[in-house]
């Protein structure tokens, strides 16, 4: 899948008198701050109803938003309704789709990874929970928090509009400010991981079994598929892990394992044209025949037949 650049995605959402990357940076500016640039929903004059593109596209920038209208949050294994002011972080990483419905309302931002870069932020961006967490980081606001997040938003359009010579340091700052709203609101488990023995180990786990993806090609392939090789690399017995598993999620480690499969298998048959024998392969089953009694216990559907039936349908 092809990336959506940062100067095609400017292009492509600014409105009015062509307010493109190259009016509203400075020369260089590629190398030396990195890219970002603020949108309001309200301005844009892209319409859902083009041409469809790609579904849950890869992109080439991180992004936040704050949407107040109804929409609809996609994602490979789930679909989140959005009925109140919401705060949604996406990333390069993240397979995702944005459906509006109806009149659209809210402010987003889009930056490179250089942008945040740690030597200008103090932070290592793929580091921060926020974008490390399995969890899909879509959080709906309370009265006061939707406050603050859109003056944050309103703080951004006025600055970047300006002559400041220091703007893009004051969007650093604005853009870590609402990366950690969002964290604030994930799991005590993934912020804490010291909170407990149990907790530990299960953030260890999770951490260890998310690096196993995204698969990028056909010959990458999951180092670890059993329950055994991630107790053996976490240095604690199977059976204590499929116990803590137990206490803090409710599943055991083969089906925590399962489930992410299914989840990567999901996403591969529908956004690649690896064929599904490659799938299989890279998702460490020993054939083509295991991988599909697998893949229909766990979803109903043949790899093929679920591959047809995402082929018929399309998305903005």
């Amino acid at each position: 899948m092809s990336a959506t650049s940062f100067e095609e995605l400017c292009q492509r959402l600014s409105s009015g008198a062509s307010r493109d990357l190259s009016a509203l940076l400075p020369d260089g500016i590629q190398h030396e701050a990195g890219h970002f640039n603020v949108f309001n929903l309200t301005e844009i004059t892209q319409t859902t109803r083009e041409k469809p593109t790609i579904p849950y596209p890869c992109r080439a920038f991180y992004k936040i938003s704050f949407l107040t209208g109804r929409s609809r949050a996609e994602y490979p294994d789930r679909t989140v309704e959005i009925t109140q002011p919401t705060l949604i972080f996406t990333t390069p990483k993240t397979p995702f789709n944005w459906l509006p419905i109806g009149k659209q309302t809210g402010q987003f931002c889009v930056f490179s990874a250089e942008f945040l870069h740690p030597t200008k932020s103090g932070a290592i961006l793929d580091e921060l929970p926020i974008f490390k967490s399995p969890e899909h980081p879509v959080y709906a606001l309370s009265e006061s928090e939707a406050a603050r997040v859109q003056s944050i938003f309103d703080n951004m359009e006025a600055e970047i509009a300006s002559n400041y010579a220091y703007k893009y340091d004051l969007m650093r700052a604005y853009a870590l400010e609402l990366i950690h709203i969002g964290q604030k609101r994930q799991s005590t488990t993934m912020l804490h991981p010291n909170h407990s023995a149990f907790a530990r180990t299960t953030s260890l786990f999770i951490e260890l079994l998310e690096r196993q993806f995204p698969l990028e090609n056909p010959q990458h392939q999951i180092a670890l598929r059993t329950a055994k090789q991630y107790a053996d690399h976490l240095s604690v017995h199977v059976n204590h892990l499929n116990k803590v598993l137990r206490e803090t999620t409710g599943l055991t480690t083969t089906e925590l394992i399962s489930g992410r499969i299914v989840q990567e298998a999901r996403a591969l048959l529908r956004h690649t044209d690896w064929t599904i024998a490659e799938i299989a392969d890279c998702l460490g089953f020993s054939d083509f025949a295991h991988f599909a009694k697998f893949f229909k216990s766990e979803t109903s559907f043949s790899p093929g037949a679920f591959r047809r039936q995402t082929e018929s349908s399309n998305y903005t």
